[in-house]
């Protein structure tokens, strides 16, 4: 059975919650003007370089916060599939690069090619939402699929089967009908991610690009594979203790379990033996009593 809320996913609800109460708290003391980042002046002449380990901290517009925020909450399931600790190794792994690679790809290739017009990244954590996207993608199944029939292909439908003279539709018109858009139960995470990712072009569709890169290239061992296999403690997610009781725990209750079922056995052998000897004997008594 799936389990709802946040169950089992505590450093999701950390990420969630702690974008969604920076972005409040970075609106109510009026102080946005420090995490988005301009590669001039920021960057150039004011030197400016705390503003690369900044600019993941929070959303400065609502609207990018409330679809960042439901697409984390989608991710959640990540965290279910791997645990909470190599779901924290992964996004701890990916930072640095989803803080460096942006700013340097605009510094250094959108803004020469567009001759200075592209010269703004705005801020937020979309790079490590989208590298939490392509493992989505990659691990998570589709349920089911269901199909969004445009009006002139069941007009055309409608049409054929009128022309048959047949109350309804055959199997072979349906599947032989290529109209209309096929979407899936995970199609409504692509749809929030990408409007996030259009959310302020073409800032914001870079940083989903590098994110979505870096979760690709971690997830095919491009990065070093020391980096890729590195854990955060367990402590720091809550599971030395809890991991160890836990094993401790179902270790006792199946060697009691098996201790169990091995008097059972045994009480159950001798039930069986003891009800063959008695019959045995009752026939051997049957017989004496003729003779």
């Amino acid at each position: 059975m799936l389990a709802s809320g946040f169950t089992g996913t505590p450093v999701s609800r950390i990420f969630l919650f702690g974008t969604i109460a920076s972005s409040i708290l970075t609106s109510i003391t009026d102080i946005k003007y420090l995490f988005y980042l301009e590669i001039v002046p920021h960057l150039w002449p004011y030197r400016q370089v705390w503003r690369l380990l900044s600019w993941q901290t929070c959303y400065t517009n609502s609207t990018e916060l409330l679809f960042a925020s439901m697409t984390i909450y989608h991710m959640r399931i990540i965290e279910r599939l791997w645990g909470s600790r190599k779901f924290a190794s992964f996004l701890v792994t990916i930072l640095p690069f989803t803080c460096i690679l942006p700013p340097f790809l605009l510094a250094t290739l959108l803004r020469p090619l567009s001759f200075g017009a592209i010269n703004y990244l705005p801020a937020g954590p979309t790079p490590l939402i989208f590298a939490l996207l392509a493992q989505y993608h990659a691990v998570i199944p589709h349920v089911y699929k269901y199909r969004i029939a445009s009006g002139s292909s069941a007009s055309t439908t409608r049409q054929q089967t009128q022309a048959s003279g047949s109350s309804e539709p055959t199997s072979s018109d349906t599947s032989s009908d290529p109209g209309g858009l096929v979407f899936s139960d995970k199609s409504t995470t692509y749809i929030l991610a990408a409007q996030l990712a259009l959310s302020q072009l073409p800032g914001s569709l870079l940083a989903a690009a590098v994110g979505w890169g870096m979760g690709i290239a971690w997830r095919n061992y491009l990065l070093p594979e020391k980096m890729i296999e590195w854990r955060v403690p367990g402590w720091l997610v809550g599971e030395k203790a809890e991991g160890t009781e836990g094993f401790e725990g179902l270790r006792r209750r199946l060697e009691g379990e098996g201790r169990a079922s091995g008097v059972e056995g045994a009480e159950e052998g001798a039930r069986r033996r003891g009800g063959e000897r008695g019959m045995g004997q009752a026939v051997v008594d049957q017989f004496r009593g003729m003779f």
